[in-house]
């Protein structure tokens, strides 16, 4: 056991990253899926982008707490400049995520299911690696004592 949690506390960041992650990518394909395969369509590209914008809301509110709390152990007091700095820096990525699946659901016309449930996790995995980059050198930038 005590190797287990060493192993952990040597990858705590990166463990913590992942199953954030893992929530934060929940979030975004329940809101996602749930409004695609219920109010909105997919084949109807402005109703794909506004599907992909509010689960974009969604999961860059929920990604920024659990990523300040619990992976990143931020200290920073100025919670607003900071929040801002993360919300800035995934604008990059959503702008990245509404390429994808425009270009291959609406341009390419992949607009099944199964080729709107594909495209939005290739474009997830994408996104999330881009996302651990920018929140670590970027936005939770520790500070030297």
């Amino acid at each position: 056991m005590k190797k287990i949690w060493d192993l952990y506390k040597r990858y705590e960041e990166i463990i913590n990253y992942i199953i954030v992650g893992g929530c934060t990518t929940v979030v975004s394909l329940g809101v996602r899926w749930g409004l695609l395969f219920t109010i909105l369509r997919a084949s109807n590209a402005l109703e794909l982008q506004i599907a992909n914008l509010i689960s974009w809301i969604a999961a860059v509110t929920f990604a920024y707490v659990t990523n300040r709390i619990f992976v990143f152990k931020s200290k920073d007091t100025n919670h607003l400049k900071e929040a801002g700095k993360f919300v800035g820096s995934r604008v990059f990525t959503l702008l990245l995520d509404m390429f994808v699946m425009w270009f291959f659901i609406t341009f390419l016309k992949m607009d099944s299911k199964v080729w709107v449930i594909t495209w939005t996790m290739v474009s997830q995995v994408l996104v999330t690696v881009l996302n651990y980059i920018i929140s670590k050198f970027l936005v939770f930038v520790k500070k030297s004592d």
